[in-house]
């Protein structure tokens, strides 16, 4: 999955395209919508809201769900979710207006959804941070949606939409779009959202629309501290992106202020660091430990990649969280001889992303009591049990989804994989010793 981004807004800066620093907060993290399994390249198919930075050098092999297993615990073909065969892809093809990515969206622009050869069946426009919904009316004969109410400036929404064909057969098209800044000239998103308060694994990242020159003149316009006093420096990944980070994982309770600043303006964003929780994932014992402020709070049972689609391993950070999100193969690749999906789930639950490239960490509702503990059966997702619809909350699923926010990490050792975790591929960034990562400052 590439739905990679949930940043705050910000800025031109000079020596980029020659203009000043404009300033703004664009709305971040937060519970997105339903995910879908669109055109976009990944399991839970979203389309991507980054810049076009270049893709994580990192294969998507291991990007996906967890299988269903024979009541022997041992895993089917990859046909996944409640089907017992892959389902034909549906003729049916969802547009959305503004396209999917777009920044600096008029506030009186409304959001289209048309569908050629079906019907739409659902369509939700959704504020990522505030999870407010946009009121819109579909047409009558189904064929058209458009956004009624307003959208607000400077945020992140979601649109998801879902519809069916003349045989019944389903598709569904996410896309993000972000709105004009009120300075109407930012190039970048900058996350997490100020005011936000995250897990200690949280990186500062700032994304750039447009590849970056001069970057020491771009990242000596922002510093990012911490009341913690750790010492915090920035690594580019590209001409797109940069991080900020300390060595070690933020202190719990601190505070973390970035100041953005160019001929004379300046913005202060800041966000809290919550609790510490580092979960660490076995992929030999089939168990997760959870720590919390050093102490271990829970064990859970989890099913992990098999040896022919092992996890990651490697330190990752929660991105997003989805009470449920649409997880399709073919999104990455995953496809049968005959071109289906190896699996087809409309409504994972409780998933949460650790990887840009599509691994996640989510309940799975169809895997039997043989599973949970005993076998690796996914294709590099983490998963943990729960029940279809994700609503009893009892579940392990349900109770670590509610445990978590987003920044919490999740280490994953002992997995048969023998790829690198790139750094940028999500919030990998820990992956880095501190040593390489100060090499790749601008600024010394």
């Amino acid at each position: 999955m590439t739905a990679r981004n949930r940043r705050t807004g910000l800025m031109a800066t000079a020596g980029v395209i020659g203009g000043a620093l404009a300033l703004t907060a664009l709305g971040g993290t937060g519970y997105a919508a339903t995910g879908g399994n669109g055109s976009g390249a990944g399991v839970a198919s979203q389309a991507p809201t980054q810049s076009p930075a270049p893709a994580p050098a990192q294969t998507p092999a291991p990007v996906s769900t967890t299988a269903p297993v024979s009541a022997a615990g041992q895993a089917q073909t990859k046909t996944q979710g409640d089907q017992t065969g892959a389902q034909a892809a549906s003729d049916a093809r969802i547009k959305i207006t503004p396209a999917a990515g777009s920044y600096s969206v008029a506030v009186g622009t409304p959001v289209a959804v048309t569908v050629s050869d079906g019907k739409l069946t659902k369509v939700t426009v959704t504020a990522v941070a505030s999870g407010t919904e946009v009121a819109g009316s579909l047409s009558a004969d189904g064929t058209s949606w458009k956004s009624t109410g307003p959208l607000t400036r400077a945020t992140k929404y979601q649109v998801a939409s879902e519809a069916v064909d003349a045989q019944g057969r389903s598709v569904t098209e996410n896309a993000t779009i972000s709105t004009v800044s009120p300075a109407n000239n930012f190039i970048g998103h900058l996350s997490p959202q100020n005011g936000s308060t995250v897990g200690v694994g949280m990186p500062v990242t700032v994304t750039f629309g447009k590849a970056v020159g001069d970057k020491a003149a771009v990242q000596s316009a922002i510093k990012v501290s911490s009341s913690s006093g750790q010492q915090v420096v920035g690594h580019w990944f590209g001409d797109h992106r940069l991080d900020f980070r300390p060595q070690n994982y933020w202190k719990a309770g601190s505070t973390v202020t970035v100041t953005l600043s160019s001929n004379g303006v300046q913005k202060t964003v800041t966000f809290k660091i919550g609790r510490s929780q580092i979960s660490t994932v076995d992929a030999r014992t089939k168990q997760m430990t959870v720590v919390r402020d050093g102490k271990k709070i829970k064990t859970i049972p989890i099913s992990s990649g098999s040896a022919e689609h092992p996890t990651y391993n490697g330190r990752m950070v929660i991105s997003e969280k989805y009470r449920q999100v649409h997880m399709n193969g073919a999104t990455v690749g995953l496809t049968e001889k005959d071109g289906k999906p190896s699996y087809d789930i409309k409504a994972v639950p409780h998933a949460m992303r650790l990887t840009d490239s599509g691994t996640f960490i989510h309940g799975n509702y169809w895997g039997t009591d043989a599973v949970f503990g005993k076998v690796n059966t996914s294709h590099g997702c983490v998963g943990l049990k729960d029940v279809r619809g994700g609503g009893d909350s009892r579940t392990p699923a349900a109770w670590f989804f509610d445990n978590s926010m987003t920044g919490d990490v999740v280490v994953i050792k002992n997995s048969q994989d023998k790829t690198k975790l790139a750094p940028d591929n999500g919030l990998s960034d820990w992956n880095m010793p501190w040593s390489a990562w100060v090499s790749g400052s601008a600024t010394g």
